[in-house]
């Protein structure tokens, strides 16, 4: 079954002030004002680039679309079912990180129309990510669905939470007797966002999205076997006659 990710509007995402969130607490950061997508990855540069090559009339009018009101029902859709996001950062040294995060599907939350948030998780302790973060806290992030060829890109801020500071927050990100060690929050302070159109994504599909498409197949092949033992037997009635 097609997903029902892309809105009816393909309006880039532009939002105003926040008002009244869960993030009121003085311990953690407000709400980022809110940017038109285009208006944050088209700086000057790549403007230029854009009138030189002929693409900047046809992109200009997305910097112009109307504020939106934040992460819809169809970016919560999209999110709650992936298992996998990329996260770039900034070092101090000036070049980026990709980092990969998988988890369970889901393990990403949207805990409100501007905030996203997860459970970072013991691992190499390497914390490029989060370090980085501590004097650059501007991220990008890419979410896939290769299968549907959906792409939703978002620009952040990170945040880093304790967990004992904030068990209401740890109660929503961590599951219920999850093994791995949570060692901190880690939110996502939406700025802007924006859907990819689906050309040069390859699909692939996981174990899971395989066996969901082989199910039907395995129910008829369960039906004609059944069908050609009814007629086994009822071949050999006949000879037995």
């Amino acid at each position: 079954m097609e997903p029902d990710y892309w809105p009816d509007d393909e309006t880039p995402f532009v939002n105003e002030e926040c008002g009244d969130t869960m993030w009121n607490d003085e311990n953690l950061n407000p709400p980022k004002k809110q940017e038109n997508y285009a208006s944050v990855a088209f700086t000057e540069e790549v403007k230029a680039l854009q009138e030189r090559f002929g693409s900047r009339k046809a992109y200009a009018h997305l910097e112009q679309k109307a504020p939106g009101t934040g992460l819809r029902d169809s970016e919560k859709d999209f999110i709650k079912d992936r298992d996998s996001f990329y996260i770039a950062s900034i070092g101090e040294n000036g070049f980026p990180y990709v980092q990969h995060r998988g988890g369970k599907k889901g393990f990403l939350h949207m805990i409100d129309p501007v905030t996203l948030g997860f459970a970072d998780l013991r691992g190499n302790k390497q914390y490029i990510t989060v370090g980085n973060t501590n004097t650059h806290p501007k991220v990008s992030i890419i979410l896939m669905d290769y299968a549907h060829q959906a792409r939703l890109k978002i620009y952040a801020e990170l945040e880093t939470v304790d967990i004992n500071s904030h068990p209401d927050l740890a109660g929503l990100v961590i599951p219920e007797g999850y093994q791995h060690l949570a060692e901190r929050i880690i939110l996502l302070h939406v700025i802007a966002f924006d859907w990819n159109c689906p050309k040069y994504i390859t699909p692939r599909y996981s174990v899971e999205e395989i066996n969901e498409m082989l199910t039907p197949l395995q129910e008829h092949v369960k039906e004609l076997e059944a069908e050609v033992l009814r007629l086994k037997g009822n071949q050999q009635s006949a000879d037995n006659r």
